[in-house]
């Protein structure tokens, strides 16, 4: 039998050795980020600014950006679309994957449809979109979405094929309908797996959305980038890539953590 004394020792060391680890993740974010900089001003020099501003270059731009009201108009007309695109993807990319993963027959015959559709360049159905959506949120919305549902529902579906025996078991003793078996058993076992998936889609949804924004807008952050494309103003271009890789890292980095979380949940269940 342990003795306090040695419970507390053990203790102690366990909660060192997470200090140290989250002390050493600093130190590779602050070394990851100065090597990044570093390597950027490398190709500033190397290419020239006129094709590569400096990063303090870059910062200033965009904080002469964030300095303008106006600005902020813009970024709430992609945040609107966006998050209505990203709501649209995760419901109707969970629905749909639940219903694949449940229906096995009709999933080996909807996933190498939807794996050739994801490789077909989305752009090329971009004429279709306007026809059916036209000018507009709608058109943004839609084409983000088809940019994002795909690996939620493919990601949705198999981890329901994964789904571990019992709880099927469960559903059937239950004598549970569609809806209730959904809600209460087969969204609850694959939502790990639906996070993975959505953290891929994120990403997607926002490409998706920017470029909607790029080809039939008057407005927002992809409206943005092609004047500054157009007019061949790379210090705009780069600070504008500079929010949206921050914006996407950020929300990134709280999935991943949310994704963790959820799976060391499963591993202690299990």
């Amino acid at each position: 039998m342990k003795s306090p004394t040695g419970t507390t020792l053990n203790m102690q060391a366990i909660l060192q050795s997470h200090k140290d680890a989250a002390m050493q993740r600093r130190r590779d974010v602050v070394l990851l980020v100065l090597g990044m900089l570093a390597l950027w001003t490398a190709f500033s020099a190397w290419l020239g600014v006129h094709a590569l501003p400096y990063p303090w270059t870059t910062f200033q731009r965009l904080a002469r950006l964030l300095g303008d009201a106006e600005f902020y108009g813009h970024i709430e007309e992609t945040g609107k679309a966006f998050a209505a695109a990203l709501v649209l993807a995760v419901v109707g990319g969970t629905a749909v994957g639940i219903l694949l993963g449940v229906r096995r027959l009709a999933g080996d015959v909807m996933e190498p449809v939807l794996i050739a559709v994801y490789s077909v360049p989305k752009i090329s159905l971009y004429p279709i979109i306007l026809l059916i959506f036209g000018l507009g949120i709608s058109a943004k919305i839609a084409f983000g979405v088809i940019h994002g549902i795909i690996p939620i529902v493919l990601f949705t579906m198999t981890a329901v094929r994964n789904i571990r025996p019992v709880f099927l078991r469960c559903i059937r003793v239950h004598r549970l309908g569609a809806w209730p078996a959904a809600w209460q058993v087969l969204i609850p076992a694959a939502i790990p797996e639906v996070v993975a998936g959505l953290r891929i889609g994120f990403a997607l949804t926002l490409l998706g959305t920017l470029l909607g924004e790029m080809f039939a807008s008057q407005r927002g952050l992809g409206h943005l980038l092609m004047m500054a494309i157009e007019r061949h103003d790379v210090s705009l271009i780069m600070a504008l890539a500079v929010l949206l890789f921050a914006f996407a890292t950020l929300a990134s980095v709280l999935l991943l953590r949310w994704d963790r979380h959820l799976r060391k949940g499963w591993q202690r269940e299990a």
